[in-house]
């Protein structure tokens, strides 16, 4: 009785600390999902040159954006194209003699106006500035990296505190096509000020705080992902009720997809009153919806994956539903791999059955690699990655069944194991039975 008491604290002791451990692991991953999602997002978005095109180049076929860009370009040439006061000038002798000319000055300015502004379109929505749009972009990216890292030249720079963006290039261009189509007073228009030309993105205490994020979170935002599915993972594989923590697992995630939904909400929001009053308050939704898609598209994934987690955890549960759900559905599948016994699936049946285990995980991992391959999670990436994994459990299953039905492979026998007693040849004193 004594040494039974004795050895009860040293069994539970290293089950406790498993269990310990095993909450511990489940806490830390749900407690740094969100800013794991969010960190890997910036790290993939920023850093990653064709990534970021491929975020901001669909924003060229935006019709809000392309209104604000066509509405800053026209406004940056009218301000420096006094159409009226050119026109006045010119005809000024002829109003002195017929005063009644006065009158058409102000409709002649309009067209003009209405003009640059109808080729100021055309050119935001034509080929060569979506070629533009990607070429700039990409220059913007190296140059925003550049930035982060303490470098103030190039495309996106720090000028009078701020981070902006040039515009003199897309201003230049459409210029050159009014003068082409014989609008040639733009040309001769004093230069447009650089302040005209520039779109102010970061504030400079906004700047600042964005430097300090990058410089802590670059150099661990690629592997924070990781670290966290790597902590799910060792809190399922040190838990004792696997089933139970499968579910907790998926509750988790379905809650910090949700979270990132409502900071992404709440993020939008500030954005759009930020920006509200001004040129680009109208293209400012679109601009946040796009720049943040694949953060969006993650949250998508990761609340549907963990609800597929919790039906998981559900379905292995030793719960009465559970149970007999798990038990119909394998019964199901054993049987119809049952009639395959005496077919040519029996020897892979067999090899199968003693090892389905290890192959269920083996097609869970294989489910997990289809869906994060090549970083393009999506919820179309999640369904076909459930298919594939279901379709391959089922068939797994079935072949179970076959190897339960199929009979065992005899060796065959030897003569010294079964030695001939028949009408052939008498057996020689090697095999002959002894007799008294």
């Amino acid at each position: 009785m004594d040494e039974s008491i004795a050895a009860q604290p040293e069994t539970e002791s290293p089950s406790r600390g498993r269990a310990v451990a095993a909450a511990l692991c489940l806490i830390l991953a749900a407690i740094l999902t969100v800013p794991a999602s969010f960190s890997y997002w910036g790290q993939r978005t920023i850093n990653d040159g064709q990534r970021y095109v491929d975020t901001v180049g669909p924003l060229v076929d935006s019709p809000e954006v392309q209104a604000a860009i066509a509405t800053k370009v026209t406004d940056a040439i009218e301000s420096q194209v006094n159409v009226e006061a050119l026109l006045n000038q010119v005809f000024a002798d002829i109003i002195k003699s017929r005063p009644r000319l006065q009158a058409l000055v102000g409709p002649l300015s309009g067209a003009v106006n209405g003009l640059i502004e109808t080729q100021v379109r055309a050119f935001i929505a034509s080929d060569a500035f979506a070629e533009f749009w990607v070429a700039a972009n990409t220059r913007a990216q190296e140059a925003l990296v550049r930035l982060l890292k303490g470098d103030t030249s190039g495309a996106v720079s720090v000028q009078g505190g701020a981070l902006v963006l040039d515009l003199s290039d897309v201003i230049d261009q459409v210029k050159q096509r009014l003068v082409d189509r014989g609008l040639t007073i733009v040309q001769h228009a004093p230069p447009i000020p650089a302040a005209n030309q520039e779109i102010v993105l970061l504030e400079a205490p906004q700047l600042k705080q964005v430097r300090t994020i990058y410089a802590i979170a670059n150099p661990v935002a690629k592997w924070l992902l990781v670290v966290v599915a790597l902590m799910y993972l060792g809190a399922l594989l040190l838990s004792r009720r696997r089933p139970r923590m499968t579910i907790i697992i998926g509750a988790a995630l379905a809650a910090n997809a949700l979270l990132v939904a409502l900071l992404l909400s709440i993020s939008r929001q500030l954005f759009v009153n930020q920006l509200s009053g001004t040129v680009f308050g109208p293209a400012s939704t679109v601009f946040f919806n796009q720049l943040f898609s694949y953060l969006e598209r993650g949250q998508h994934v990761m609340l549907w994956l963990g609800v597929i987690l919790a039906f998981v955890g559900w379905f292995t549960s030793s719960t009465k539903f559970g149970t007999a759900t798990r038990t119909t559905v394998s019964s199901g599948l054993e049987s119809v791999g049952a009639s395959l016994a005496d077919g040519p699936a029996a020897a892979t049946g067999r090899w199968v059955a003693p090892n389905a285990v290890w192959l269920r995980i083996v097609i869970g991992v294989l489910g997990l690699i289809t869906l994060l391959w090549g970083n393009q999670a999506s919820d179309p990436r999640l369904f076909w990655s459930v298919v594939l994994v279901v379709v391959l459990l089922a068939a797994l299953q079935v072949l179970v069944g076959t190897g339960k039905a199929a009979s065992p492979v005899e060796p065959p026998e030897s003569k010294v194991d079964r030695p001939d007693t028949g009408g052939g040849n008498p057996p020689d004193e090697a095999t002959a039975p002894i007799r008294p």
